[in-house]
């Protein structure tokens, strides 16, 4: 690697190839990835999580492709009974590690979300951060996360907004996987879901050195029936 390359780019160039071939959503894949270095995430909650549930009632709540756990701990503290699945089996170790240093009992799930296999139970509260299923899974995926949402709970649901791509020269494999506001929305029939947040929403992130504005999809919806 020279002195002028990012690993952000050869992250980024492995993941569009895993998207190519399929393996992007394996096991396989996220092992390798997450034990090839100490941590991959900032070890910090997702700023939209805080956000958008600081002030709810705590329940229970299950994160979805809770990665190194932070989201789920996060919970944990605020009182919520937390369950966190993922499809790697050595991230959920890490997590249990983390879990274990803040003092706080999450319970962690080995689930393939994209393969369609269920979750533990229903919850007052699930939150998927930046999960992104092949395209033509995401209403499926978007299905089986809100039936894991108990009557009178919410869904919080966050993706990265693909107007971003461009200015993050992100391939175009990587931004054929984030939906619009517009299409998540979309996924949720008004009959079942009372939507009480549905915006595009600005943040800035440290991204191959240089401080960069990105966006999020945020859809925040509460299950009336």
């Amino acid at each position: 690697m020279s002195e002028h390359s990012h690993p952000e780019h050869t992250r980024e160039q492995d993941a569009a190839a895993a998207v190519t071939d399929g393996s992007m959503w394996t096991a396989g894949f996220w092992d390798e990835r997450y034990a090839a270095t100490d941590a991959v995430w900032s070890g910090n909650p997702n700023q939209r999580l805080v956000e958008q549930v600081t002030g709810l009632a705590p329940g229970s709540a299950l994160d979805v492709g809770c990665g190194e756990g932070a989201d789920a701990v996060w919970l944990a503290r605020q009182g919520w009974r937390a369950t966190g699945v993922d499809v790697s089996q050595v991230a959920l170790d890490r997590a249990a590690g983390h879990a274990a240093e803040a003092g706080v009992e999450v319970e962690w799930r080995l689930v393939d979300v994209i393969a369609g296999e269920a979750f533990p139970a229903t919850y007052d509260l699930v939150s998927a951060h930046f999960l992104h299923p092949p395209a033509d899974l995401l209403g499926d995926v978007v299905r089986r996360l809100g039936d894991a949402v108990a009557p009178g709970g919410t869904l919080l649901h966050v993706a990265h907004d693909p107007r971003d791509s461009h200015a993050l020269h992100r391939d175009p494999e990587l931004t054929r996987l984030m939906p619009t506001l517009e299409q998540v929305v979309a996924l949720l029939d008004p009959a079942v879901w009372d939507v009480r947040v549905a915006e595009v929403q600005a943040r800035t992130q440290l991204h191959q050195g240089e401080e960069k504005t990105l966006h999020d999809t945020v859809v925040r919806a509460v299950k009336v029936s």
